[in-house]
């Protein structure tokens, strides 16, 4: 059974912005998803929830866009309706709580990290994209499972260097994990990347659900500390059911890492 886990971003990597505590915290999140069920199950249930809703069709595709649908900007303008509004949540958050997938997220406080290390080893995005990878191959190998990885677009300069880092994690590895460990996982050493205006169902999951996984993070575990709305919804979801686990159910470390 191959895998991908589609990778999403919160904040930005820039260590100088990180005394502005509106860019203080960077996160990326990873969601995991069997490719079979992407294709049987996810896709179309997406695809009808977005016709349903805001009128998807084949040829101009709806792609979801958390920041738009917020701001309820065309082609998300009809929940300006309060009632349409209301039951379009309701129905995101049963396709989020009935869909199979696995979600790993990791958050880093840019400003702690900086006071705490001298010497900046890594740009903060390839930090955490480090992972995550090291907890995704941890999480496959305990279920005998491949799987490669798909991030979204930031730009040719910025996807070039991203791939990059990641080629260099398979070839090398990291501090916690030999490459040997990600080349017997990672069925490529090449980082697919592409951008979510190509209506990739996983992208637009990881979208949906890396901002209430980079509250959490935040709160650091403390469910009772997420918004009374959407995304503390979606956040407590996550929390109960979503984020990978130990054993004893412990989510800390395992699917939700905070940095430093």
């Amino acid at each position: 059974m191959k895998h991908r886990l589609y990778v999403d971003e919160v904040g930005n990597s820039d260590i100088g912005a990180s005394q502005d505590p509106n860019h203080r915290y960077l996160s990326l999140t990873g969601v995991i998803l069997e490719l079979g069920y992407v294709d049987s199950v996810l896709y179309p249930k997406l695809e009808a929830l977005k016709k349903r809703f805001f009128g998807s069709h084949a040829d101009e595709p709806v792609v979801l866009h958390r920041k738009e649908i917020i701001q309820k900007k065309p082609p998300f303008d009809v929940l300006r309706n309060p009632g349409v509004d209301r039951d379009f949540a309701t129905e995101l958050m049963k396709l989020l709580e009935a869909t199979d997938y696995m979600v790993i997220t990791a958050v880093i406080d840019k400003l702690e990290h900086q006071q705490k290390y001298a010497a900046w080893r890594y740009d903060p995005y390839h930090y955490c994209l480090h992972v995550i990878l090291e907890r995704y191959v941890m999480w496959m190998r305990r279920r005998g499972f491949k799987g490669d990885v798909m991030a979204e677009s930031r730009g040719k300069k910025e996807d070039m260097r991203l791939k990059k880092s990641f080629s260099g994690i398979w070839e090398r590895g990291t501090d916690l994990m030999e490459a040997q460990q990600f080349q017997q996982n990672l069925t490529s050493k090449e980082l697919k990347v592409k951008p979510k205006a190509n209506n990739i169902a996983g992208l637009q999951l990881a979208d949906v659900v890396a901002y209430p996984a980079w509250k959490v993070g935040l709160a650091q575990g403390n469910v009772n500390e997420l918004p009374d709305n959407l995304t503390g919804r979606i956040g407590r979801l996550l929390v109960n059911a979503k984020f990978d686990r130990n054993s004893a159910g412990s989510v800390m470390g395992w699917g939700l890492k905070c940095l430093p």
